[in-house]
């Protein structure tokens, strides 16, 4: 494909509106939505207003009369749509890790007979390093899923390579094991049709493909057939019974309220509301048409150039395109300083991420053609890109 059916494509693309929402610097395609979505057009009015109006006005009186209070469960109730959820099902706030963590400790006192969880040793480390914090007996998903195991920790889409699990199919599966089942939609929610309504709880990061902002709240799900009996263990004043009774003995809320655990990052949660409105106008099939389209263009273009980490078959594979080289850390550096950004994941994968929303056709065409030319030229032999950043 050329560059002017690339165009054409852009011409005839159904979301090609959607991209003036985003603030996109002059010269620079942006391949790490998958890491950090770009700013909405919108949010730094929204947040803004959350500064100056609502605290500068109203300051304490911000949490009644600005809502901030109920941001928690109002954000939730917002955000469940995009991972297959009913309302009263999605909590907003804190972090992934911590989510992680209350999933995981959760599903092991629903099944406290069981000491195994387990999980896919290429899950994003945070996951595994939460499940050897909890001192959990952890087993790869690989071996099996037998009558000893409480609960299946699982990335729908793999951080590195891109590869997808077939989330109903596998759910289906632990849980007719007796196990319960936990997804990680980080690298999946805002990027295709994400579904988490079988599972027992599900959780991810709200800055990646939802354009939320750099240290965004995380997301817990916790399906309605356990919110009477799944205990949080980081039994925080906000998941009281009644916060401002302030008795000394806690007691915990009802429903999904009683997985919230502290006072909402209020500010942030401004951001992730300037996102959402952007997002509650999105056709999600129409989001995963493009996905499909954009990584398996970019796969084609660069051909042989390099070796593919992620699979070819695109129900396979998430919004995002790995491939290995050796050298992967300069050879992104050289990338990034001719305008083409994507990020490097040791020990040597190179890494873009397609988010529809806002990448063209022409985009993937240019950067694959940058890319190729850095490839044969050998311009990442350059001294300058040997040294790495603190953030690779």
């Amino acid at each position: 494909m050329n560059r002017e059916e690339c165009r054409a494509l852009d011409a005839a693309d159904p979301l090609r509106e959607f991209r003036d929402e985003f603030v996109l610097p002059e010269g620079v395609i942006y391949l790490v939505g998958n890491s950090l979505g770009a700013l909405p057009r919108r949010a730094s009015e929204r947040v803004r207003r959350a500064v100056e109006e609502e605290w500068g006005r109203e300051l304490v009186g911000g949490w009644n009369s600005a809502g901030w209070y109920a941001q928690p469960l109002t954000t939730g109730d917002r955000l469940a749509p995009l991972i297959g959820a009913g309302p009263g099902t999605v909590v907003v706030g804190n972090t992934t890790s911590i989510a992680v963590y209350q999933a995981v400790a959760a599903a092991m006192r629903l099944r406290p007979s069981r000491p195994v969880v387990v999980a896919d040793v290429t899950n994003f480390p945070t996951d595994n390093y939460i499940l050897e914090g909890l001192g959990c007996q952890v087993r790869d998903f690989s071996e099996g899923v037998g009558d000893d195991v409480a609960a299946v920790l699982l990335s729908e889409v793999n951080y590195r390579t891109g590869e997808r699990y077939d989330v109903a199919e596998v759910t289906a599966r632990v849980q007719a094991a007796g196990a319960l089942m936990i997804w990680d939609v980080c690298h999946s929610v805002g990027a295709l049709r994400v579904d988490v309504s079988q599972a027992d709880f599900a959780l991810g990061c709200t800055y990646k493909y939802l354009n939320g902002g750099p240290g965004a709240p995380a997301f817990l799900y916790v399906n309605p057939r356990h919110h009477e009996a799944a205990e949080n263990v980081l039994s925080g004043w906000y998941s009281h019974a009644e916060p401002f009774a302030f008795e000394p003995r806690f007691r915990p809320a009802d429903g999904i309220r009683r997985f919230t655990v502290s006072t909402p990052h209020v500010l942030s949660f401004a951001a992730l509301e300037a996102a959402l409105d952007v997002w509650e106008r999105v056709d999600m099939d129409l989001v995963r048409a493009k996905s499909v389209r954009l990584t398996s263009l970019f796969m084609d273009l660069v051909g042989d150039a390099l070796e593919p980490a992620s699979p070819r078959d695109p129900r396979h594979r998430g919004s995002q395109v790995s491939f290995y080289h050796p050298d992967g850390y300069p050879v992104m550096r050289a990338l990034i300083d001719r305008g083409v950004h994507g990020d490097f994941r040791a020990p040597d994968i190179l890494r873009f991420g397609f988010a529809p929303l806002y990448i063209r056709h022409v985009d993937v065409y240019d950067a694959a053609q940058t890319l190729l030319e850095v490839l044969d030229k050998e311009l990442w032999r350059d001294e300058k890109y040997a040294q790495r950043l603190a953030v690779t």
